[in-house]
């Protein structure tokens, strides 16, 4: 289990240097006072818009940021008290963007998912291949091994990300905007991966996602993320309302369940009026469960 216990992180801060102040003179967290419990085999979704702090809130529970209050917490251990090797065993994190140093294979990408089970100065074995190529597999993306990963569209580096990231062996995928920048074709791709992956594998899932209707299809939990604060934590159907989409984008939405996409469905309306938006603001954590 990944839990968050009143979480904050400040951004800019430096040691012996006040962070900058926002607009009411106080401290402008990245995350401020978030708490949330990440379930076996849960697949939570993280929406917000641009500076909402869901991108931070990802790599807090990657262990890759420090909170300056609160714990994250995996299995009731503290992150920071995790060695980052053992850590990487647990977590993978699948990034928004991947850009590589030098040209490597693709069989060479999903290698270095081994590197947290290596020990120093350890080459890859026949074990560790094996396990490189059934990711590759299991993303449907064993057929471009020897390809080099620059040569790859995008959709198709996706997987391969993600393939690198299932040879990590962990528990648990944290995943930022999985589907940014992909057409609609790959966008549907990737849900059913991670669907199937979930399914079969009983992975847990963080994603961090603009897209409600990918959210929508994927995720059993949100949590909607305004100024840094929850303003909505619950499962889909009870978070991914009108008046909650209302609150947090300031735009009109139409929400009800498409029978033949098996999930509900998100169209924007347009803008609302911002006193409108305002006033019917829900109070931060509204929907929040545990």
């Amino acid at each position: 289990m990944l839990q968050a216990d009143n979480v904050t992180y400040v951004h800019g801060t430096r040691p012996h240097r006040p962070p900058a102040a926002g607009a009411a003179g106080l401290p402008s967290p990245g995350v401020h006072d978030v708490s949330l419990v990440v379930d076996h085999a849960d697949i939570l979704g993280i929406l917000g818009p641009n500076g909402s702090g869901k991108t931070t809130l990802l790599r807090l529970l990657a262990g890759l940021l420090h909170p300056a209050a609160g714990s994250v917490t995996l299995g009731g251990t503290n992150l920071a008290a995790i060695p980052r090797r053992a850590l990487a065993k647990r977590l993978a994190v699948v990034p928004q963007e991947t850009h590589l140093a030098f040209d490597y294979t693709v069989l060479e990408v999903a290698l270095m998912g081994r590197y947290p089970h290596l020990g120093p100065f350890e080459l890859e074995g026949p074990g560790d291949l094996a396990i490189a190529r059934e990711s590759l597999d299991a993303t449907g993306t064993l057929h471009l091994a020897d390809r080099q990963f620059t040569t790859l569209s995008g959709g198709e580096k996706q997987r391969v990300i993600i393939a690198s990231a299932l040879a990590q062996e962990a528990d648990i995928l944290l995943l930022d905007e999985p589907t940014a920048s992909l057409d609609l074709g790959y966008q549907i791709d990737i849900a059913a991966l991670l669907s199937r992956l979930n399914r079969e594998r009983g992975l847990t899932m963080v994603v961090a996602t603009h897209d409600m209707n990918f959210a929508a299809s994927l995720c059993r939990t949100l949590l909607f993320m305004k100024g840094g604060a929850v303003l909505a934590h619950g499962p889909v159907d009870r978070v991914l309302t009108s008046d909650l989409i209302g609150a947090l984008y300031g735009v009109r939405a139409d929400v009800h369940f498409h029978d033949a996409a098996s999930h509900l469905t998100v169209v924007p309306l347009g803008r609302m009026p911002k006193s409108v938006a305002h006033t019917s603001e829900p109070r931060p954590g509204a929907g929040r469960h545990s």
